[in-house]
């Protein structure tokens, strides 16, 4: 055990020794950046001290540390790609990388990491880059505290915020991303986390996910985007603490659900969005502990839908809490609070002994058709909503809530 400890403190001893830090900058001998990476060796140190560098594509194939002082720019020329990473365990912290080039087929970006592992991007700020950061085939990898901004205006004229493809266990950690087509974006993407990242003002999702199974996001805001979240086509995602704010538009969501199963979705906040969530094609997806606050509608499930349980929610202030497009219920609605429920509660145990339909006619009627929204609040469509909840002709029997509760819940 003793002769075990000795060769280690050997090794970070000669790690010590043979590791060199190369500054770069006007006050230094060293004046290029692209000069300092082709001195360095692996595990060298390269700090960059403040200034403007326009050397075309950094291109950083050796397992080094790349720091900035006192934020350093890298600017791209609308030419480039800012920072290429080719090789593992690489660090680049502390860059301000501006104007990328703009290319539909080669996808140039501020830092773009190529098939490579351990890559650490920390606390920089991208602006104005077609791409901002983009993992291509990386594996445990983390993104963290880096602030990236875009002006696009359409979607087919700006990349993605933070794109990832075809990567396993990566950690995207408190960034803050707005004016990119999607903020956050996972293609083939498993065993990764999404946490305490801002998203808004992106022109089509917060965040996006496609074919990426096992993943978590947890405690992010996506606020003012085209639509809040889409996950597509994915399963086991697991969705904890997230705010859903403000995502308005004819075909926007705080969180759209396509193709989904065996997910998790609980303790989130839907405020003031077209539509909370809207689910097609969703199987065993649990909501749990969600809060709809003066959404369009709360809640869109569609007819594709199965084997859902929706429980313990608060449904406040929205327009329409519930909507569908068919008359075939297989999910269940259990012991969630609807302000719009009228029952009473004669054993005082917190539970209406009347059940609740949150179905009501006039969202069945503006689903298949949205013009008789301009009825909305009028005295004859409030007298079918009050008659339909009396003897229900037109909304499915089974879409109820047996056990609505009579006071919203403290989440």
């Amino acid at each position: 055990m003793k002769s075990s400890w000795i060769i280690f403190f050997n090794i970070i001893f000669f790690q010590t020794i043979v590791a060199n830090t190369i500054q770069v900058g006007s006050n230094y001998p060293v004046k290029s950046i692209k000069k300092a990476i082709s001195m360095a060796k692996a595990g060298d140190t390269i700090i960059v001290n403040k200034g403007t560098y326009r050397e075309g594509t950094i291109v950083i194939d050796k397992k080094i540390v790349f720091l900035g002082k006192n934020l350093p720019i890298l600017d791209g020329q609308s030419k480039n790609e800012v920072v290429s990473v080719k090789a593992d365990s690489v660090v680049v912290k502390g860059f301000k990388l501006i104007n990328s080039g703009h290319a539909a087929l080669e996808d140039p970006c501020g830092i773009k990491v190529y098939n490579k592992t351990f890559v650490r991007i920390y606390n920089n700020v991208l602006d104005n880059n077609f791409f901002g950061i983009y993992l291509q085939n990386c594996n445990n990898c983390i993104v963290k505290g880096n602030k990236i901004i875009a002006y696009g205006k359409e979607e087919q004229l700006i990349g993605n915020g933070i794109h990832c493809w075809k990567s396993d266990n990566l950690q995207i950690i408190a960034n803050t991303i707005s004016g990119h087509r999607d903020g956050i974006y996972f293609e083939f993407v498993t065993n990764s986390v999404i946490w305490r990242n801002i998203s808004t003002k992106n022109i089509r999702y917060g965040l996006h996910f496609m074919f990426s199974n096992d993943d978590s996001y947890i405690t992010n805001i996506f606020k003012n985007n085209g639509a809040g979240v889409a996950v597509m086509f994915s399963k086991k995602v697991k969705m904890y603490n997230n705010y859903f704010e403000e995502n308005w538009g004819d075909s926007a969501y705080g969180l759209l659900l396509k193709e989904i199963a065996d997910s998790y979705i609980f303790n989130n906040k839907f405020v003031k969005n077209t539509s909370g969530i809207y689910m097609e094609g969703t199987t065993r997806i649990k909501v749990e502990k969600n809060e709809f606050v003066s959404n369009g509608w709360g809640m869109k499930i569609q007819a594709s839908c199965m084997d859902n349980e929706i429980v313990n929610n608060n449904y406040l202030k929205n327009t329409f809490d519930i909507s569908t497009n068919g008359s075939l219920v297989l999910n269940t609605f259990n012991s969630n609070y609807w302000d719009k429920y009228e029952g009473y509660d004669l054993d005082k145990n917190g539970v209406g002994d009347v059940p609740y339909h949150p179905l009501s006619l006039f969202a069945v009627l503006t689903e298949t058709n949205a013009s008789t929204m301009l009825l909305y609040r009028s005295f004859m469509i409030t007298l079918l909503d009050k008659s339909e909840k009396v003897l229900p002709s037109i909304t499915p029997d089974n879409f109820i809530d047996k056990t609505p509760l009579m006071k919203s819940l403290p989440l």
